[in-house]
């Protein structure tokens, strides 16, 4: 059997891209070269999908005013997603949650129109579509991490409201806003793991063996 693994130090690259890699919230504005732009997308068009369907589409957001709108949606849901925060309302309320008007490129990754005709690998599972969509998200994330540039995926909006901004088809549907471009530095640790609002749990915890709960 010939050995197919990377060598070492490529093996330590992938492994510091994922280890470093950081839900960004803090950019610097500056610009992403449109040749690193393109080797971004080309790594998220690399990754697996159920069926080979392929079911991610990239909008760029190159119009300021555009880019003011979506952050006045995010800022709508941040609001209200606050109100039902409850007694923790306040503190999410002091959390950056979003760099959409920093960053320096901006991008909205959403599941295309005409999914319902793709049955392999959906037939029992149809979210395997956005489980795909994610794994294009997260080979772009590495990516950039591996670039030098920070990324950030906000969820914080009302999907037909973005939808609609974006003239989308009517079964499309946004799942994420990307924010993108370079940092000042990384966080060391999870943001939110840095703010105090929330704790990692150990491995130990999730990892179970032959049934439910059995660690």
């Amino acid at each position: 059997m010939s050995n197919q693994a990377f060598s070492d130090a490529e093996r330590a690259a992938v492994y510091r891209a994922i280890r470093e890699r950081r839900d960004m919230r803090h950019f610097c504005g500056g610009e992403v070269a449109p040749e690193v732009l393109a080797r971004l997308l080309q790594a998220a068009h690399h990754a697996p999908s159920v069926g080979l369907m392929q079911p991610w589409r990239f909008l760029r957001i190159s119009q300021l005013e555009r880019r003011r709108m979506i952050h006045a949606l995010v800022e709508a849901e941040r609001r209200l997603t606050a109100e039902a925060l409850g007694e923790r309302g306040d503190d999410f309320m002091q959390l950056k949650v979003e760099g959409i008007l920093d960053c320096a490129e901006l991008l909205i990754a959403a599941l295309p129109d005409g999914r319902d005709k793709h049955v392999f690998g959906r037939r029992t599972l149809p979210e395997m579509d956005l489980a795909s969509l994610s794994c294009a998200i997260q080979n772009m994330w590495l990516a950039a991490r591996a670039e030098g540039l920070g990324m950030g995926w906000v969820s914080l909006f009302d999907p037909a409201a973005l939808a609609e901004l974006l003239n989308m088809p009517s079964d499309a549907r946004p799942v994420a806003v990307l924010c993108l471009g370079p940092v000042a530095e990384f966080y060391t640790r999870p943001m939110l793991e840095q703010e105090g609002w929330a704790q990692p749990r150990p491995l130990e915890e999730l990892v179970f063996t032959d049934s439910w709960g059995q660690q």
